[in-house]
This record gives structure tokens, sequence and C-alpha cells, in this order.
């Protein structure tokens, strides 16, 4: 789109002669004319002549003329330049003249140029290069009248343009373009020239070249390599081509053409003017020569390009030329960019480029508030925010631009207020189709503020934190803030700006998610920190069916009962066929698990009742989660008597066969009891049908046999009480052993259940775990308890069950193998007497087990016939002969009857003797080596006692430093240090006699 870039002002008028170049110094016009003079105008109004002309501008006002220099020049002048940095004209006409400014005083004339056409001068170093027929000179000036000729090269052809760039020269030749290297004369070529046109080279301020191909301009660096930035189309072949930037100004048959310098270089203004034979760039203008007057091509002032190219939709343009507005004018910059993006925004939105709208309003600045207006059906939380229409109303100076209106001037933007209601209402109705485009773009332009907003709000509430830890003295104050609060995070205040932006963005983004389909996106926005209203997200998301957003929104913002419910209700309608609510997935119970677990630090309580909901169907898994979350198990327990008695066997049991630690004895006990009690009642139902059998096992009296052995948390005596006097046998036996009634234990096993593969594995049992305790000696008497059950039958079976009952009713303190008293006198047998009198020998410390007779045993006497009778002989040899390892063999010899016969022994006395006789060998070997080390190290004192010193006429006494000569010495311990015997015992006396006024003080 076209616009006025710069105002033509005729200068100049009615020149007598016609002008053959044109340059400006100062505000002054220097006219070279076709009769070799030189015209100097100045402007009409001026009213200080005697100011520094090099200071100012050119003006926009009629110019006269003020001097005129008749001769200035012999031949037509075919260019002119001021080089301001040295105050110096140069003129081409015959040759290459050097003039002094403001007295126009020729310095130089360099007689080389003679004939030259073209030339290009390098202000930062100083150098001319030109051409004359097919050479190409470069001179260099060495300040005040001097020039120096630098380098001559040769070229193919005739040059007709050239430029600096950079180190080398850019030549235009008859055919094609070319670079030149400074320093050697090497030529490479670019890309043929037009066939129309001469060719054009053009420098830009950047360093680039423009290369003229007929009608249009290719833009190369200073190499020579084309660049990307596309190519300048002018509408004919120019002729000269002057940058003034941000445009090019180009010279053709017909007119003047203007052309942005940004991609893709649209026309901004056409000139028209009649018979210009040349242009120049001037200080702050473009000056325009004809043949007898001069124009002037003055710049618009920015603010008014970026006012018209606004006005008329042509943003792109009007933001490129705010960047070029002077750093002095920042404020002013930043509000016109502002309004600028936000009326393209608009525009683009309306034409529906929602994504490249979106990126406008980002670079506004403007408040997100502003963009949802655009949304009605994005419902977001109430706000003290101030609302965006009106706020940007009268940015940077200029009336707001409404979406309807960004396509016309500003003449225009006073509209009355019917006509912007009658726009309100048609965009209200527009903006409610929104299509899936402007979704996605809303939900880019929202994560693109999400950033900054969310971490200003989290820096706030940071803040907030701290200030709250520091500053308790000030409880009036916070008192007096309004707060409300926001569970899972600090309390926010109504006030809170930040915050309120953040959650104003939250809950739109989520609803833009959800609307746009993308529900994976919407629950990672939920997982992460954020700002969603509760209740409005919570409706839009049961209407939409998002469970697990929604889950992720009550456990974001602490709900966590609100979530547990709807998740077990989940669950439940997963479960049925017919469900109420429609589920997009299978809610399962062990989603209910893993939302508790980072709840078990936080709330327990909350973990113990919701957990009920899934422990009958997943019980590994809960009983994971209480072990897991460090759950006190005492209070998991207590609860589960309370709530779930059913499963709170299987939790103790699942604790102890997962936890490594061992659980409290307190709930050690309460597992024994509840297998018990299970026990018993499976018990009284078989007694009732005469079904008991004591070899029956169920599931859960293993259970009860497996605690009873496995641990020890329990109170055995109060489990004693509740067993059946006739029944359940080898629970009573563990019980007797915990409370290291071992005889009764091995009595059972023995007498009741007739199992002596079962007392055997007591003994062992009783022994290994012995082994760390106390010696092996005292742990091997377990098995001379058992034999002597095998040998004197009557007297441990007689009268168990009173035993037991005196055990249980008075409370007896746990005794060894040695509590047994009174037995000296009794009338037994003779054999038996023997046997008795061998276990007195080898009773031990209370520290054991039980001797051969527990408290309330009988005196009854039993005839030997009848004693030799009952006993298990062979259970006592195959004791022997399994652990005779473990059994002192010389007291089990004793206990035996002398019937015995020694071939019955062979398997007991073989390993048990050699074994013995194994350790005497061992004991005699060691016994020798130590009597031989002992001997090694009599014979190292020895040789350590005849050490030899040798004393010469160099040995000096080490305490004073004399030498020792002939006389007495004396050698310390190390052997190395020699002292005389008087000053050894004169220090010695020195020792003693400190040591004596040191105790005297004290």
């Amino acid at each position: 789109m076209v616009h006025t870039a710069y105002d033509s002002l005729e200068l100049i008028t009615g020149c007598s002669t016609k002008i053959d170049a044109v340059e400006s110094y100062g505000s002054n016009l220097l006219i070279a004319c076709a009769d070799g003079s030189l015209r100097i105008y100045g402007p009409e109004f001026s009213t200080s002549p005697d100011r520094s002309s090099q200071t100012l501008e050119l003006k926009r006002e009629p110019y006269v003329l003020q001097r005129t220099v008749n001769g200035f020049s012999k031949r037509p002048m075919l260019a002119m330049e001021v080089l301001a940095s040295r105050e110096l004209l140069l003129s081409v006409s015959e040759s290459i003249s050097f003039h002094k400014l403001p007295t126009l005083e020729t310095l130089a004339v360099i007689t080389k140029a003679k004939g030259a056409n073209v030339y290009s001068w390098d202000d930062r170093r100083g150098f001319l290069c030109f051409a004359r027929q097919k050479r190409v000179c470069i001179y260099r000036h060495e300040g005040g009248r001097g020039f120096v000729e630098v380098k001559e090269f040769g070229v193919p052809d005739t040059v007709k343009s050239m430029s600096w760039c950079g180190e080398n020269i850019c030549l235009g030749i008859r055919r094609e373009y070319m670079i030149l290297n400074a320093s050697n004369g090497a030529l490479s070529e670019i890309f043929p020239s037009g066939r129309i046109a001469p060719p054009l080279v053009v420098s830009l301020p950047s360093g680039e070249l423009l290369l003229g191909k007929d009608n249009i301009g290719v833009l190369v660096d200073q190499n020579g390599k084309l660049l990307q930035e596309g190519r300048i189309c002018w509408s004919e072949a120019p002729a000269v081509v002057v940058i003034q930037k941000p445009y090019a100004t180009a010279l053709l048959p017909r007119h003047i053409e203007i052309r942005s310098l940004r991609v893709p270089y649209p026309l901004i203004q056409t000139v028209v003017l009649r018979d210009v034979c040349r242009i120049h760039q001037g200080n702050n203008a473009i000056i325009v020569a004809l043949s007898n007057s001069v124009y002037g091509l003055f710049p618009v002032p920015l603010g008014a390009q970026i006012v018209q190219l606004t006005a008329s939709g042509n943003f792109e343009e009007a933001l490129a030329l705010c960047k070029l507005l002077p750093p002095e004018d920042s404020s002013l910059r930043a509000s016109k960019e502002q309004s600028i993006h936000i009326r393209y925004a608009h525009y683009l939105f309306e034409n529906g480029s929602y994504e490249e709208a979106m990126e406008h309003f980002v670079a506004s600045q403007v408040e997100i508030t502003y963009v949802l207006s655009l949304y009605p059906s994005i419902v977001i939380p109430k706000s003290s925010v101030m609302s965006e229409p009106d706020k940007f109303l009268d940015v940077g100076g200029e009336a707001y631009l409404s979406r309807g209106n960004s396509g016309i001037s500003d003449d225009m933007e006073q509209q009355s207020s019917s006509n912007i209601l009658e726009y309100d209402e048609k965009a209200a109705l527009e903006s409610k189709k929104m299509s899936h485009n402007t979704l996605m773009a809303l939900v880019k332009f929202l994560q693109k503020k999400r950033s900054y907003i969310i971490g200003k709000a989290a820096a706030e509430g940071t803040d907030e934190v701290v200030s709250d830890a520091v500053g308790h003295t000030f409880v009036s104050y916070e008192s007096s803030r309004p707060k409300r609060s926001t569970k899972g995070r600090v309390n926010i205040p109504l006030d809170s700006r930040a915050r309120e932006m953040a959650a104003i963005l939250d809950t739109a983004l989520l609803q833009a998610l959800l609307l746009t389909g993308q529900t994976t996106a919407a629950l990672d926005l939920l997982k992460g920190l954020n700002y969603c209203d509760v209740k409005i997200c919570e409706e839009i998301l049961r209407n939409g069916n998002h469970y697990l957003c929604l889950l992720e929104l009550y456990k974001s913002n602490s709900l966590h009962r609100e979530a547990l419910k709807l998740l077990h209700q989940l669950v439940e309608e997963s479960k049925s066929d017919e469900p109420k609510i429609e589920l997009t997935q299978k809610f399962k119970p062990e989603m209910i698990i893993e939302y508790l677990k980072p709840l078990c630090g936080i709330d327990p309580m909350i973990v113990l009742e919701f957990s009920m909901l899934v422990l009958e169907s997943c019980p590994t898994q809960t009983i994971e989660l209480f072990l897991s979350g460090n759950i006190p198990a005492d209070l998991v327990n207590s609860y589960l008597k309370q709530h779930a008695p059913n499963m709170q066997a299987t939790y103790l049991e699942l604790m102890l066969s997962m936890n490594e630690a061992p659980i409290s004895g307190n709930l050690q006990n309460e597992m024994v009891q509840i297998y018990l009690s299970e026990v018993l009642d499976w018990y009284a139902d078989l007694v009732a049908e005469k079904k008991w059998d004591e070899k029956t096992y169920t599931p859960t009296r293993k259970k009860l046999l497996f605690a009873l052995e496995g641990i020890s948390g329990y109170t055995p005596e109060v489990l004693l009480k509740r067993l059946p006097t006739t029944a359940l046998f080898e629970e009573r036996a563990l019980l007797l052993g915990k409370m290291n009634q071992h005889e009764l234990a091995l009595s059972i096993y023995v007498h009741k259940l007739h199992v002596p593969e079962l007392a055997l594995s007591y003994c062992d049992r009783v022994y290994e775990s012995g082994l760390n305790q106390q010696p092996a000696k005292a742990s091997g008497n377990i098995y001379l308890t058992l034999l002597q059950i095998y040998l004197n039958p009557h007297r441990t079976t007689k009268n168990i069950e009173k035993r037991i009952s005196n055990l249980v009713s008075t409370p007896t303190p746990k005794v060894g193998w040695s509590s047994a008293k009174g037995n000296k006198g009794k009338g037994f047998g003779k054999k038996i007497a023997d046997i008795e009198g061998a276990a007195e020998d080898i009773r031990i410390s209370p520290s054991g087990t039980d001797s051969g007779k527990s408290d309330g045993d009988g005196d009854d006497d039993v005839g030997d016939d009848e004693g030799v009778s009952n006993i298990m002989l062979d259970e006592v040899l195959d004791v022997l002969i399994q652990r005779w390892d473990r059994v002192n063999g010389a007291q089990a010899l004793k206990l035996l009857p002398k019937e015995t016969k020694l071939q019955n022994l062979v398997p007991f006395l073989g390993p048990l003797l050699r074994k013995t006789s194994e350790a005497h060998r061992n004991f005699s070997v060691i016994k020798s080596l130590r009597e031989s080390e002992n001997l090694q190290a009599k014979d190292e004192l020895y040789r350590q006692r005849k050490a030899v010193v040798k004393i010469t006429a160099d040995n000096m006494c080490s305490l004073c430093n004399k030498k020792i000569g002939t006389s007495v010495f004396a050698v310390y311990p190390n052997g190395n240090t020699i002292v005389h015997f008087v000053c050894f015992r004169d220090s010695q006396n020195m020792k003693a006699t400190g040591k004596g006024r040191r105790q005297s003080i004290r």
C-alpha cells in the first residue's frame, strides 16, 4: 500500500543556465551549471548569514542565489560530493579536484584522473578509486593537500559504475559485475549485467551492495555472494538509486520511485517530475535536479508515517518504522508499537490468521483478559483487573481502533456511539462461533504468556510465606488483609493481581485444551503447578466427563476427600454392568491405592479411612501402602479392629511377611490371639460333631503353630489358659517351650502325641537357639532331658495336666533345667535311682532348660521291674545315634541302664571316639606349636641381650657432647645412644629432684 514518505518541495526555480550537478553543504545548495560556474543558493528566509552552515540542514523553503563562482570548471561537471569529515568538496569534470570548504579554494588536482567517468570515495580510510577507460586507479589522502597513488590495475572493459565494498571494489563494466581485489588486482566475476540498462552499483548502509540488472536490483554481500532476502523490482530500469534508510529512491525515465528496504521491498511512493536529470542524497533530504530547477524530497516525520501506515492497514511497515524512532523517544516508541500490534492482531483475527494474531497480541503485552474477551464462551473467574478495552482506549495518544475499523484512516476513527454499539453486538455474535483454529491459537497464546505469569504468582506466594514467617509482629495488619483459602497453596489475598491473572490464565487454558481435544495436555497442566479456579473447572470437567482431569484438579488443590470419593464412585461404576455415568476408561481399585501413597505422611487418617474400601479386593497392595507410608502399625491395627476385624489377621500376616524389622510384641500377641480364637471355634464345632482328631490341621491351625514357633512377642501364659486340657497338645507343647518348661513340652510330644520326631525337632531348635547365647555344652543338656523322659516314662507322664494347671494358675518365673528340688531320699527302684544319680551330676545353672523333674512332681515309688519294662530304650538309642555330636557322651552313658548292650552303642560310640581322638591330636599339635613359639621367643630375647657396642675415638656423649674415650659409659635401650655413666647418673638425679619439687609444690 502507498503512503507519503517524502514531501516534494521546489527549492530553486528558474535557473538561467542548465544544471549539470548538485550537492548540499549544510543548509546551502551547490549548483554546477553548464557554463562552468558554481552557484551557491541559501534559504530565502535565513536570518543568520554568519552561522556555521555545515551544522544546519536543508530548509523547507525557497532558496535564493547567494554567490556565484565563475570558471569553477572548464568542462561540464559530471559529479560533486561534499566530504564533510574532511571539509572538502570533490568535483569530477576534466579531472578530479579537491576544494577547501567553505572557501572553495582548490587544494589538489589529480591529473592522472583526466578522462575519469566514475569514482568512489571511502571516507573511513580516505581512499579514492576512479576509472578511466580500462584502468582503475587508487589514491590515498595524506591530509592537507596531499594525495598518494596506491595502486593501478587494468580491467577487461570500460567501467560504467563502481563502489567500495570493504577492502575491495565492485565494478560494473559493460557486460558484467566483478569484484576487484584492491591488494593484488585479482578479478572475480559475480553475474552478467542487464541488456537494457547500463550497470549500476549502489552501496547500502549495511555494507552490502545493490546491483542493477535492468529493472531488478539484486542484493549481494561484500564478496559478491547473492543474499536470500530477495530482489527489488522497479517498475522500469533506474538510472540512479539513492539510499536513505529505510527507503531506496530510484530515478526512472518517467518518475521517481520510492521503495522500502524491507522484504518484500514494496512500493511506498511515486513522485512525478518532468525532465529529471539527476538525484542526489543530501544531509537530510534527497535533492532532485531538473534542467533549470531543483526540488527537495523531505522525509515525512516517522510518527506521521506510522499513523498513515497504521490507518491504511500496512502494519508491518509501521512496526518497522517504529524501530527507527530515536532512543530518546523510547516511551513513545513502545506505546506506538503496542497500539499497532493490537490493531494488527485484530485485523489478522478478523481475516482468519489466528496464530499470527496471537503473536501480535503477545508482542503488544496486553493483559490476557483483553484477548479472552474475544472468546465469550470461555468462562473465567471474576477479577478486579481493569477491563482491557477501556485500558487500551488511548494507547500512544491515538484513539483505540477496534477490529471493525482497523482498516480505515485516522480521520475516520471517531465514530458515533451507535455504530460502536452495533459493531460490538456483531463482534460478540461472531466470536461465539469459535472454531478449532481460533481455540488452538488461544492455547498457544496462553502457553506463551503462562511461564511469566505463573512465575510471578509463585514468587509472590513465596514472598508472602517468608514475610509471614518473619513478620509475626504485624498481626493487626495481617488480620485486616482479606484472604481466601486455596487448599494446597498458601493463602492468597484477594488483591493479589499476579495470582488473579494466573487463575484466569489457567482456567481459560484448561477450557481451551479440552475444547480442542487435548486431554493429555490438560492433564499435564493440572499435574503441575496451576491456579485453576476450582468451582468453574469442576463444573466443566464434570459436564464433559473428564474425570481424570477432575481428580487432578482436586489433588492439586488438596481436596483429597472429594477426589477419593469421586475415585471410589468411578471404581464402583466400572464394576457395574450398567454404569450411571459415561466412562472413557476403566477405573481399578489400585488407583485408589496409588492416590493414597503420597498422603501417608500428610493425613494418615484419611488413608486408613479410604483404604478400607480396597482392603478386601487388594489386600497385598493395601498392606504395602501401610508399610511404605510408615503409618504406625498400632494405629492401623486399631483401625482395622474397629472397622474391618475380618481383615485384621490378613494385615498382620502380610506385615509380618513383608516387613524386615520385627513387629511389636503387642501386634504379635494380637495376631496369635486371633488365630487361637479361630482354632478354638473350629475345635468346638468338631467336638460338637464328635469328629475331633488331634492330627487334623486346617490352614488357620497351621498358621497358629507357625506363629507360636516363629515369633516371640506374645505372652504364652495367657494363651495357655485358653487351651482345652484334652486337645491341642502340639500348641500346648510350643507354649510350654516358650515358658522354658522343656520337660513338660517334651513329655507332651512323647506321651500325648506319640511323635518322637517332633520331640527330637524340638530339641534341635532349643540346641541351635542356644549356640549363640550359651556354651554348646549347656545347650546339649536338652537331649539329656529327652533321654530322661524316655528312660523314666512313668514319672514324666504322671499328672501332666495337673502340673500344667499349677504352672498356669500360679505365676512361675522362667526356670532352667536345674529347677527341680527334693529328689533326694525318694523311693525309686535301683536302676532308676542310678539314672537320677547320674542326672544330679549334670544339672546346670537356671539359664538352661528344665531339669528332669519340675515343681509339683509326686513322690510315688515305682518297682524295679515296672520301671525297666516301661523304658523306651529304642528311642534313646535313636537319639544317641542321630545326635552323637551334640550329646555329652560320658553323661549320656551314666543315664543308660546297665542291661544296655554295648553292640547297640557302637553307632553312637564309634563317631564319638573318633571325634574325641581327633580333638586330642589337634590339641597336642597346638600345644607343641605353642611350645616351639615360646622357645623361639626366648631365643630372640637372648639374642637381643647380647648386643655389642663398639667404642671408638669418635664416639660422643649424647648429653655433654664430649668424647667417650676410656670413661665408663652407659647405652640406652635403643642401642645407638651412648652417654658417660656420670652424665647418665646426673640426669637421673635431676629428674628425681624435679619430681620431688613438683610433689612438694602440690
